[in-house]
């Protein structure tokens, strides 16, 4: 008489199940296995692929389909739990890894957030997350009307992400790994800078104007040095140095979270320079500190004596200033000047054009890189590209005489 213990276990098909496999009696397959001394349990209504659905039960992989799965994951050393947290918890999991970062960081990735609670991909769990589910998340994006480069900037966070989850052993491959070029095309039109007759025709414009006559000083300033305008709110009496006539570059002002203001450090140690200030920026930051009104005693982050003030005497920041260039671009085009302006005039505008007028007129590209602050030579050297036919000449008659 045989043994009962020494008798393989079977399902109600008569099929031998494996080790660590059983049936219960409502038919559901269960898998149990060990992980670390604990005791993990996998379930499934098919034990085959070939085996039919139960009806009314949801789709589901078969139970060896997901044991094949597991054993790998364990010989892998891969976290079989880790890889069902979503995208939005690993997304959430991977700001917590890094708290000081930047007030346009914070907002990215609150954006980022709604976006991923908003979208399917955001609940998937990251185990089942392939390239061709991040290729349809970036093409519901761009359906959705978001810009190339937001998309750019939320798949690298999420590429990021999923590193962080390949080196906590919860996944193998990431599935943002590709270039973003593939999916969709780069329709981000090339930032229009300023040539000689529009830059007259801006500051003509803005000196005759009533209501914009009392920011030609700060156009002059972003115009001669190619500031970010954060860098230029950001300036205060101690930042400036008329005897040697140089200015000190390193920190912005910006608006935090609430309304608040912050100061914050550059990106990379690139963005600290000292900047030669010529006369007519002299003579510019001269009189908006002699017009300038009484300034609220205010400190931020340890910085007092701001520049650039409202009429509340509080500081300015760059979104004051992005609001004051759609003014002026929309009453220049009320008034139908000859000479047109860049559609996307903006403050950014200014700068742009400072760098690209320094390479027009030669300027050593290192140089020019130390004055905008690149971290790399490649963004400054794309100014020199902006050579047009009759800089060319110019160049072409300064070395032949």
């Amino acid at each position: 008489m045989s043994d009962k213990k020494s008798e393989k276990r079977r399902d109600t098909k008569n099929r031998i199940l494996n080790t660590g496999e059983s049936q219960r009696g409502n038919g559901l397959y269960v898998f149990k296995y060990v992980v670390n001394g604990k005791p993990k349990f996998a379930y499934s209504w098919r034990l085959v692929e070939t085996d039919r659905l139960p009806k009314g039960k949801r789709p589901c992989k078969p139970l060896r389909e997901k044991e094949r799965e597991i054993m790998r994951d364990i010989e892998d050393g891969i976290d079989h739990i880790g890889k069902k947290m979503t995208v939005s918890q690993l997304y959430a999991k991977f700001t917590r890894c890094r708290q000081d970062v930047r007030e346009g960081t914070v907002k990215a990735r609150g954006q980022l957030m709604r976006i991923l609670s908003e979208d399917k991909i955001g609940s998937c769990q990251i185990g089942n997350v392939k390239p061709s589910d991040a290729k349809e998340w970036i093409q519901r994006m761009k359906a959705k009307g978001f810009a190339f480069s937001t998309i750019s900037n939320h798949k690298r966070s999420l590429k990021a992400a999923f590193y962080l989850a390949i080196a906590d052993d919860c996944i193998r491959k990431n599935p943002f790994d590709f270039k973003l070029s593939s999916v969709i095309k780069n329709d981000k039109a090339p930032r229009e800078v300023l040539n000689r007759e529009q830059k007259a025709a801006l500051l003509d414009f803005m000196k005759t104007d009533v209501v914009y006559s009392k920011y030609v000083n700060e156009a002059v300033i972003l115009l001669e040095t190619g500031l970010r305008i954060s860098e230029m709110c950001g300036l205060t009496e101690f930042d400036i140095d008329f005897e040697r006539r140089l200015i000190s570059v390193d920190h912005q002002l910006v608006r935090a979270k609430g309304g608040r203001y912050a100061v914050e450090q550059p990106k990379t140690e690139s963005g600290k320079r000292v900047i030669y200030m010529t006369d007519s920026v002299r003579d510019a930051l001269l009189a908006v500190m002699e017009s300038r009104p009484k300034a609220k005693p205010l400190r931020v982050d340890g910085l007092s004596s701001f520049i650039f003030l409202n009429r509340n005497g509080l500081p300015r920041t760059g979104a004051d200033y992005d609001r004051v260039f759609r003014g002026i671009r929309a009453k220049y085009g009320k008034k139908g000047g000859i000479i047109a302006l860049p559609s996307d005039l903006t403050p950014h505008s200014l700068r742009h054009t400072f760098c690209t007028d320094m390479a027009k007129k030669g300027m050593n590209p290192k140089a020019l890189q130390y004055i905008m602050g690149h971290k790399d030579i490649k963004m400054t050297l794309g100014y020199y590209s902006h050579m047009d036919g009759e800089s060319a000449a110019e160049e072409m008659q300064r070395l032949a005489a």
